[in-house]
């Protein structure tokens, strides 16, 4: 018999975090090029009420696929094809009032987008509302054929590896993948092709040690729950979570039911809890966000950490998830997803311990059908296993960057970049990225 430690080191590790005491020095001209086919747009999302900014806010331009979301300080920049520049900003947030802006009317240096806050009436209540929240999620998964995307398509993402010691930015890594994305029916694993990369990380603060996210886009990838929910909900580890009803709220003006889950409290070994946000509609899952039990610390190193320091203790903190979907014609599909992981070492005979945080998040900007089934050769393919900041390519290439939307930087990783940059010109590094002897 499976216990739920053996189902959770199947499913999920250790596969994210891998330390590797190799001092490699990479850097890269981080510009961003000019392009006459496209016009930029910046700005932020507000609350109108208190103007605080609203974090992972998507931002679309109505009938096209073209999409981008605001940061963690709801800041974005949105570049928009000339052909396209008459049309429509559609902006949502969930339990906000979804917001229709002309693009004529955005202030290309920066706008300020208020968005309402939505409030439930009474009147809202639905008598035929479901009363087994463990059977609505069920039935929302089973029809992920029906509501989601059926059919072969090719996806152009967004993808940015960060590293923070407590509070200072020490790494920067961002990348524009394909992903070929099988039908949502399919039992297919989805192939993903590095397009180009980029990298630059300040290895004095890294206390000799380089830390390095094994798996790269996959990590956020396999955060699409519908696609893959045997990641999380599996018919072994399903009887170990309750589920119950939250409070209702509104994405997109459609009434979306919000569930909670969590592991039974007789339940020792770790599985997740979080929020699933359910059209109440369609049944479909249009949101989740969730993160792993990691009390037992002995388990969840050995869960997350493949190498280390013998004179080191090494445990996660923090292990928490993010998928956001959209919609297209009545189908929904993959629009964004994070991973968040946070971390200490703990060194022998030093009097306070190392803090560190590696975040991972994968933006879908663009796609189309796929209608020749292409997908890519073997060797073509980004691995599962594949350490982004050792594929990085294209950095002569200042021109790329310029037309693919991105998700906009923190000031403070921008600050981050800033300093690296300044090193590079002192000439610390050579301009392959090698350090000088």
């Amino acid at each position: 018999m499976k216990t739920t430690q053996n189902i959770i080191q199947q499913k999920y590790g250790p596969k994210f975090l891998l330390f590797i005491f190799l001092f490699i020095c990479t850097g890269a001209n981080l510009i961003f090029a000019q392009n006459s086919n496209f016009t930029e747009y910046t700005g932020e999302v507000l609350d109108s009420n208190n103007k605080k900014p609203l974090v992972f806010a998507t931002l679309t331009i109505e009938n096209t696929n073209h999409s981008t979301i605001t940061n963690s300080e709801g800041q974005f920049a949105l570049k928009v094809p000339n052909d396209v520049v008459n049309g429509n900003l559609i902006i949502g947030f969930l339990g906000y009032k979804t917001k229709s802006i002309p693009l004529a009317q955005l202030d290309k240096n920066g706008s300020k987008i208020l968005m309402d806050e939505f409030v439930m009436a009474l009147s809202e209540a639905r008598i035929d509302a479901p009363n087994n929240a463990k059977a609505l999620v069920m039935e929302t998964l089973n029809k992920k054929g029906e509501n989601y995307l059926n059919e072969n398509t090719v996806m152009t993402a967004f993808y940015r590896e960060t590293i923070k010691k407590r509070r200072t930015n020490v790494s920067l890594s961002e990348a524009v993948v394909n992903i070929y994305k099988a039908p949502y029916s399919s039992n297919k694993t989805d192939a993903l092709e590095l397009y180009k990369a980029r990298k630059s990380t300040d290895y004095t603060k890294l206390d000799t040690v380089a830390l390095k996210l094994q798996g790269g886009p996959f990590n956020t990838l396999f955060v699409d729950m519908v696609k893959y929910p045997d990641y999380i909900f599996t018919q072994e580890t399903l009887p170990y979570y309750d589920f119950s009803f939250d409070t209702s709220t509104r994405v997109n003006d459609q009434l979306i039911y919000v569930i909670n889950f969590k592991q039974k409290p007789e339940i020792i070994d770790p599985l997740y809890k979080g929020k699933l946000y359910i059209d109440a509609e369609n049944k479909i899952l249009t949101s989740a966000v969730y993160s792993l039990n990691i009390t037992d610390r002995r388990l969840a190193s050995q869960m997350f950490v493949l190498k280390k320091p013998r004179n080191a203790e090494v445990w996660p903190t923090e292990v928490s998830y993010r998928v956001d979907y959209r919609e297209k014609n009545g189908k929904w599909y993959y629009g964004y997803s994070n991973v968040l992981l946070e971390f200490k070492i703990n060194w022998d005979k030093k009097l306070f311990n190392s803090v560190y945080s590696m975040s991972c998040e994968m933006a879908v900007t663009d796609w189309e059908k796929n209608i020749d089934n292409y997908i890519p050769k073997s060797k073509n393919r980004i691995k599962s296993s594949i350490i982004l900041s050792d594929e990085t390519i294209g950095f002569a290439d200042p021109n790329f960057w310029g037309e693919y939307n991105i998700i906009e930087p923190e000031k403070s990783i921008e600050s981050a970049i800033k300093k690296i940059q300044r090193q590079l010109r002192r000439g610390k590094f050579d301009t392959d990225g090698t350090s000088k002897p």
